[in-house]
């Protein structure tokens, strides 16, 4: 079953990457159009393909979310800043942690000098200078406004750009009116269009949907460990229940999914080292609503209703529907338990982990208050001992690549002295 189209994929993703900062996203986008425009003109490219470098080219600077996320609402600061830990960081990102790692360099590259890529032996070379191109036409042209002119880059042409390339935008800038859209917001729709020509096999989907919860971890790197042991939780609940391989795959992705509205919440809030106050609990509590907005008409409902319900309790005295038992799903319930058992088991900033006893202590009184589902709650309090010992395996499994892109990155950081 087509829990999310591929074009969805991108949609969300490019949602999620906007929530967490606006103005690099809608830069990505722009980016992508320009790019998208140029290569279309050389017919070079078939347009799955054309679809796949949009995807690239629209998360080119996905490293600077990690290694300039308190310095890049100035575009044109950003611009002129050495670009080596965005750029090094988006590689090993995508070398990783995507379904694409050929492209990758893409991400490394295309902010070098084109008389020095020129020397590179790459298949996407060409991407990547067309990329630089567009990065400089997009920002320069947003800083400048109706001083802008594009030929101001021509002075760079065979040096920091490719003549050929800046060339090839200029006939498409007059062809296609590619500034023009820009400044309208029109090319939205374009974009949007060739985002239906992605096709992405289902392992490459479930790849992309886990590199979203590294996109998460972005804004606040406890959410990865948060989300990859509450998908483990529910996958081993799950399969103890014995439930339908259906019922298990809507669990896994709407526990991948179910806190992804947390990237809008105040982080000072969530990160406070104190209990919460009333209205510090109300905002928090919005990040169900923003998970709707971002997964609605993109995910399949039945995902996005087990996603939504992780905060509803058998009393009704949760939130947001405040539902009751007999409105809550064996699957819902499931997730409820994963997520509450994750929260308890990982450190916060206001307390340690939970024990044992702790967590079945809790588990047990909560079933008695009818505010949790049985079936789910006892098979794992029943075998929680083997269940957390193989949850422990699996995040150390899960968690291993992205470790290795960090201490990677450490490394390159260290020895380049960024």
């Amino acid at each position: 079953m087509e829990y999310i189209r591929s074009k969805d994929i991108y949609l969300l993703m490019r949602d999620i990457l906007k929530l967490i900062n606006p103005t690099l996203m809608e830069h990505g986008s722009r980016v992508a159009y320009i790019v998208y425009k140029m290569l279309q003109e050389e017919n070079r490219y078939e347009e799955f393909e054309l679809a796949d470098i949009v995807m690239v080219a629209t998360m080119h600077d996905i490293g600077a979310y990690k290694t300039e996320k308190n310095r890049i609402n100035d575009m044109l600061q950003y611009e002129t800043r050495d670009s080596m830990a965005h750029s090094i960081y988006g590689y090993l990102f995508f070398k990783y942690l995507s379904p694409v790692p050929d492209m990758s360099k893409v991400l490394m590259y295309h902010c070098r000098d084109y008389e020095k890529l020129q020397t590179v032996d790459y298949a996407y070379k060409d991407v990547a200078a067309y990329i630089n191109i567009a990065e400089k036409i997009d920002i320069y042209s947003n800083t400048m406004g109706a001083q802008f002119d594009p030929r101001m880059f021509q002075k760079q042409a065979g040096t920091k750009l490719s003549a050929a390339g800046l060339d090839r935008f200029y006939q498409c800038d007059a062809k296609y009116g590619i500034l023009n859209k820009l400044k309208e917001g029109s090319y939205k729709e374009e974009l949007d269009e060739i985002a239906e020509y992605m096709l992405f096999s289902n392992e490459d989907k479930k790849t992309f949907m886990d590199m979203l919860i590294y996109c998460m971890g972005f804004v606040r790197e406890s959410t990865v460990l948060d989300t990859v042991t509450t998908i483990c939780i529910c996958e081993e609940i799950s399969a103890r229940l014995f439930l339908p391989d259906q019922d298990r795959e809507m669990i896994y992705y709407a526990a991948l999914l179910h806190d992804l509205g947390m990237i809008g919440i105040s982080q000072e809030i969530l990160q406070a080292p104190r209990k919460l106050k009333p209205e510090e609990i109300k905002h928090v509590r919005t990040h169900v609503g923003i998970t709707q907005e971002k997964l609605e008409h993109k995910v399949d409902a039945e995902v996005v209703a087990i996603a939504l319900a992780h905060h509803e309790r058998g009393d009704a005295s949760g939130y947001p529907k405040h539902l009751k038992d007999q409105q809550i799903s064996l699957q819902q319930g499931v997730l409820q338990v994963g997520d509450v058992v994750s929260a308890l088991v990982n450190k916060r900033s206001y307390r340690e982990a939970a024990s044992k006893q702790q967590v079945l202590r809790f588990l047990n009184e909560e079933v008695e208050k009818k505010r949790f589902k049985r079936q789910p709650v006892m098979v794992l309090v029943d075998s929680y001992d083997e269940v957390m010992a193989h949850v422990k395996t699996e995040t150390a499994r899960i968690l291993k690549m992205y470790q290795t892109l960090n201490m990677q990155y450490q490394q390159v950081s260290t020895k380049y002295k960024i």
